[in-house]
């Protein structure tokens, strides 16, 4: 091993002392279960009570650590606790926490250091509203632009996730995340995102189906849709599955909004602050949207969102526009100016994209030894593995990536699911996640897979379909089981077996 003593994450990881979950865990899980709301799910996917963390590490009650490629959702994009954000918070502690609307320093500096990472034009040329959540960016940028433009309509896309807030849970696509919101939201266009592996509307060869389909919509009188003011988009799908889209199709939705005064919303939730191994997602595409909703990682940890909009995008605001008493909270603007800054070095962007190919081409090869891992894509550290029964049908599994997330759970790695049937695992550590850590993880993943690889697929009567399940096969429930507080059998050695029995993988 190489001198650690410069890793921000606990060097040992992973570590299992108590097969997850371990004792004082189950007693934490069983006191949430009895006191808290049956509606959470992480503990259901991830039954284990964190104790302490650092850079892209945890450590659980019960002494176990885990490599963490969750990131809280890539929130945690700088990994947990690090130092220089440790360091502002304390800072603005002995300070103010809560001031309204009111110019702090720490509001002011923030203002200021974001204004000059927006992408492209927008850099040094734009307003900031100030919101709490990614779903609250979302519903307040559709807001601005609804009053720009007079109009009331967004065009939205398959896969899409935009959260959960109010009227934002319309823009999701998903009907799970939709059939417990009682708030109607505005009136959405739904277009099929282009998704090269699975192609709807000619996504294989590019965008152009996207684009002649949005111009269908905009153009002709009996489409059955009413004028819009916008188009909202995630440059590459977050919830959806990780999916990265043609390269034209950002420049070539950028050129259908400016042909017809439309704006365009990049929704920069997931993919923003170096998360792709740019600044933006839409860096790569050099596309400059007319606002952008930031979130997550925006914070540093705390809780912090903004919408961006270019100058010009609208006059001016009526004033209480969109109101909320937490908004820009001090501590969480102090920690978000130093988070920007950090995240906009471009030594780190670039080693971002350098080691997130690296990490596509290691899953892929893994990949071509495992036929259930049907297509792996990404940027950065964005990147998607999608399981299938059988690569000519490309039959989305969703039970093998469940069982993938509980198998590296028992091995020490924490990896969490996307798509519309849970059929992706998705890779999002914290861009400082050490060498050794990133490639502890791979191992552990190769291993997870090959003791699934031992259990046989449950016999289905009927062929398959050339390019996904049947229609039958495609709705999933809502889930409202009660989180359990164990981890499915996993085939195969843990860690600490395959430890004492000597074996190794590099």
């Amino acid at each position: 091993m190489a001198s650690n003593e410069s890793w921000l994450s606990f060097p040992d990881a992973p570590r299992i002392v108590h097969p997850p979950p371990g004792p004082k865990s189950r007693a934490l899980l069983e006191s949430q279960r009895q006191l808290e709301t049956t509606a959470i799910g992480y503990p259901h996917y991830f039954p284990i009570a964190p104790k302490v963390a650092r850079g892209a590490t945890i450590e659980d009650v019960d002494g176990n650590r885990f490599i963490d490629w969750v990131s809280g959702i890539s929130v945690l994009n700088l990994g947990h606790r690090h130092p220089k954000l440790d360091a502002a918070l304390r800072a603005q502690a002995d300070g103010i926490w809560h001031a309204l609307e009111l110019p702090t320093e720490a509001r002011i500096r923030f203002l200021k250091t974001l204004q000059e990472a927006l992408p492209g034009a927008m850099r040094g040329h734009a307003r900031i509203f100030f919101t709490v959540t990614g779903g609250d960016a979302v519903e307040t940028a559709v807001e601005i632009a609804d009053h720009a433009k007079g109009r009331r309509g967004t065009v939205a896309f398959s896969g899409a996730y935009h959260g959960m807030h109010g009227g934002a849970a319309s823009l999701t696509s998903g009907r799970r995340y939709r059939a417990s919101n009682s708030f109607a939201g505005g009136h959405v266009v739904r277009v099929p995102y282009p998704d090269p592996y699975r192609p709807v509307l000619g996504a294989d060869e590019g965008a152009a189906g996207t684009i002649a389909y949005l111009e269908h919509l905009v153009n002709d009188p009996h489409s059955g849709i009413d004028p819009v003011s916008s188009v909202l988009v995630e440059p590459i799908l977050g919830e959806g599955g990780y999916v990265v889209p043609p390269d034209d199709f950002l420049p070539a939705l950028r050129e259908f909004c400016d042909r017809h005064d439309l704006l365009l919303i990049a929704d920069e939730v997931q993919t923003g602050l170096g998360r792709t191994g740019r600044m933006w997602g839409v860096d790569d595409a050099r596309v400059t949207p007319d606002l952008i909703c930031i979130a997550k990682s925006i914070g540093g940890r705390l809780p912090l969102s903004v919408v961006a909009y270019r100058d010009g995008v609208v006059p001016e605001l009526p004033r209480g526009f969109h109101l909320g008493t937490f908004r820009a909270n001090p501590l969480a603007l102090a920690v978000g100016a130093e988070a920007v800054k950090l995240l906009g070095d471009e030594e780190l962007l670039a080693r971002t994209r350098h080691r997130g190919a690296r990490t596509i081409e290691r899953f892929r090869a893994i990949g071509e030894r495992h036929p259930a891992l049907g297509d792996v894509r990404g940027r950065g550290f964005m990147i998607g593995a999608e399981f299938v029964h059988d690569r000519a049908s490309r039959r989305p599994w969703g039970e093998r990536a469940q069982a993938m997330r509980a198998a590296l759970l028992a091995r020490g790695v924490l990896m969490h699911t996307a798509g519309a049937w849970d059929q992706v695992l998705r890779f999002m550590a914290p861009l400082v996640i050490e060498d050794e850590l990133l490639e502890r993880g791979l191992g552990a993943f190769e291993e997870a897979l090959e003791s699934l690889d031992a259990t046989p697929e449950p016999a289905r009567s009927g062929g398959p379909s050339r390019r996904g399940p049947r229609p039958t096969e495609l709705r999933r429930p809502v889930e409202h089981a009660v989180p359990v507080p164990g981890v499915p059998p996993v085939p195969g050695p843990t860690l600490d077996e395959r430890a004492a029995t000597g074996r190794r993988r590099g």
